[in-house]
């Protein structure tokens, strides 16, 4: 074998025919793109989830469930983690504004303390609202509850 005689394998390449140059190409004219609208034009890109007139997916299936307008989404922290804040951050008063210098939370943030894990400092919490397991948590290692509005 030399460099000369190398192939590549049969079937590994294609021919490709060449469009919009000329009728003797056997794809001229339209260069197989049809006749009118915007798929034979330079520059056409499919609109994603269009379906070219037929109604879309997202109009014929029915809407389910709804949003809840008075939903409260609180920023959750559980008591196993508070000690690793005041330890990380220096917290002396668990409350919104130093939670936001710290960047711990946004300013729109309402925040709740679960009950999951030990607390170890004393702290006193200005919070929107705690479960009843960590009100208990946080009294028996001393700390004071403010719960805000």
């Amino acid at each position: 074998m030399n460099l000369h005689t190398i192939r590549p394998a049969k079937g590994a390449t294609h021919k490709q025919k060449r469009l919009g140059r000329g009728e003797a190409s056997g794809k001229g004219g339209t260069s197989t793109k049809g006749n009118k609208g915007g798929q034979s034009r330079a520059g056409y890109q499919r609109k994603m989830a269009h379906e070219g007139g037929q109604m879309p997916i997202q109009r014929r299936i029915p809407k389910r469930g709804f949003t809840n307008i008075r939903r409260v989404a609180f920023k959750v922290f559980n008591l196993g983690q508070i000690d690793h804040l005041v330890e990380k951050y220096g917290i002396k008063e668990f409350s919104p504004e130093n939670l936001y210098i710290n960047g711990l939370i946004s300013q729109t943030d309402v925040i709740k303390i679960l009950g999951n894990g030990e607390l170890k400092s004393k702290l006193s919490f200005k919070v929107s609202a705690v479960s009843e397991k960590a009100k208990q948590a946080i009294e028996a290692a001393g700390g004071t509850i403010e719960i805000l509005k």
